[in-house]
């Protein structure tokens, strides 16, 4: 996820960084009323589209065994390019306790590398600039990121950096092409993309969608944090504004390329400030302890409730997550991804 960025050609998104998992990974409870059941038959309406299913390196690794049914790939978050744009380091032992997990479970995994800062607390496109105009530092990382899938065991490499610019299009296209070309035989590079809204916002992001899609295997598009706490209440991707940036990327790209990035989570937005990401169970833990009742909003495929001192709930779970399938079945698509298993519910066939 992303931080609040104030600028107008991106939706605010929260870093995956985030502490806000105070009310998300640790809250347990029972639902307090029907509306809140989960679905028991519509989440396997598509069973042959598989499910990138995301995990933090610190996260426990049961978390991949619990949706591994459902699963076709783990995504490990990950490392991060230096501020200079000249170096990577190696995924560290927490990212290779999910690698064993991911293989022990008979699945596949690749690591995420990104431009996240901490100093900056967001993607910093500095970084990734000084990265994508200079062949040589592309020569380095690519170097570095191909190194560690061959001695450390990964099956690939997913590219997450974000906050990208028009400048940055050709350097992205470049670096993509480089690292796909250095990986040894079989291995995949994926590659996460904002959610742009019409051709020009694609390209204002920094995405010659042409081109990437002939390069990469898989184009991942995060269709997720429409709204986050930096934002006023909404949903977190609301299905129209999901299918407007899916329709204007499969005019680009091979739609059998695609994964369309879900959300496993929500928002609490209280009246007087201070919102914080939750889990879907950790939603619903606050509905359920307030009295009050959560409503499935059809028109965003999403639930939201309000609780009796004003705050807003809004959570994409399992049931939303359905919805995504018949989307993405329609469109024709590799797949779907979330993020994340942490957050979300056990993501079942």
């Amino acid at each position: 996820m992303r931080n609040h960025r104030t600028t107008h050609r991106i939706t605010p998104r929260i870093t995956r960084r985030t502490a806000g998992r105070t009310l998300a990974a640790s809250a347990v409870g029972v639902l307090a009323t029907a509306a809140l059941t989960l679905p028991t038959g519509t989440a396997s309406a598509f069973t042959g589209l598989p499910v990138v299913g995301y995990q933090e390196e610190g996260d426990a690794t049961s978390l991949i065994d619990a949706s591994s049914g459902a699963l076709g790939s783990v995504g490990v978050d990950g490392v991060n390019i230096t501020s200079d744009g000249t170096s990577v380091s190696a995924p560290d032992d927490g990212a290779l306790n999910q690698l064993a997990a991911a293989h022990a479970d008979g699945l596949p995994a690749e690591f995420l590398v990104g431009n996240f800062s901490q100093a900056i607390g967001d993607f910093d496109e500095s970084a990734a600039y000084n990265l994508l105009s200079s062949q040589d530092n592309i020569g380095n990382v690519v170097a570095s990121l191909s190194s560690a899938v061959s001695s450390q065991g990964w099956d690939g490499v997913t590219i997450d950096i974000e906050s990208l610019r028009s400048r940055d299009t050709d350097g992205l296209t470049a670096f993509v092409t480089a690292l796909k070309q250095a990986l040894p035989s079989g291995k995949t590079v994926s590659l996460d993309l904002m959610n742009g809204q019409s051709a020009a916002e694609y390209s204002e992001l920094g995405y010659d969608l042409p081109a990437l899609g002939q390069v990469v295997d898989h184009l991942v598009l995060m269709a997720y944090d429409q709204h986050t706490q930096a934002s006023d209440p909404g949903p977190v991707g609301a299905l129209s504004w999901q299918q407007q940036g899916l329709d204007v990327l499969v005019g680009e790209v091979p739609a059998g390329k695609v994964d369309l990035g879900v959300a496993g989570y929500g928002y609490s937005w209280p009246p007087g400030g201070g919102a914080t990401q939750v889990s879907d169970q950790g939603a619903r833990d606050l509905v359920a302890a307030d009295g009050a009742t959560a409503q499935f909003d059809d028109a965003s495929g999403e639930w939201t409730a309000t609780l009796s001192d004003g705050t807003v709930l809004w959570w994409s779970d399992a049931r939303s997550l359905a919805l995504r399938r018949t989307m993405a079945a329609n469109a024709g698509l590799h797949g779907l991804a979330v993020w994340d298993l942490a957050l979300s519910d056990p993501i079942q066939q």
